[in-house]
């Protein structure tokens, strides 16, 4: 990985339909050679996908709600109940295992209160639980999509 790739994917995570002749000027390579970098950063992983970002407020899921999930259940089958739960709800946006007093942690976006009273009924009723906790989002300071390309 060299500066060259570091700025094709600092200028794809700003913008990922930049046409191909947009991302060559950018780092002041003919289209070929670009576009030959572009394909192996898809091949070895470094691109995972292009996507387009979307407003929430627009689509009615402007309120976002971190929730912590303990649980007393620690085997496989459990774990793969519980993802296979998780996974099919579509407004958990973000799953993760974490260490430390909460054993999971789940993003939610809904239209409100009761939407997200919705997608807790469903949790609750579809898998064993210890303890849920709830937070709501007052206001979103800070939010990017873009990773730091300085370890790369």
């Amino acid at each position: 990985m060299d500066k060259i790739d570091k700025a094709i994917l600092a200028l794809l995570q700003a913008n990922a339909s930049a046409s191909l002749q947009e991302v060559s000027e950018h780092v002041n390579l003919s289209a070929t050679p670009c576009w030959r970098r572009i394909q192996r950063l898809e091949r070895e992983g470094y691109i995972r996908q292009r996507v387009a970002l979307l407003d929430p407020a627009k689509l009615n899921v402007g309120v976002t709600v971190f929730v912590s999930i303990r649980t007393s259940q620690h085997n496989e089958q459990w774990v793969r109940r519980f993802t296979a739960v998780v996974t099919a709800i579509p407004q958990i946006v973000e799953f993760y295992r974490m260490s430390g007093d909460v054993d999971y942690l789940l993003r939610v976006v809904v239209p409100d209160i009761k939407g997200y009273d919705a997608v807790y009924q469903r949790l609750i009723r579809e898998i064993e639980l210890s303890d849920v906790s709830s937070s709501f989002a007052m206001e979103q300071i800070k939010y990017t999509t873009a990773l730091p390309l300085e370890y790369a």
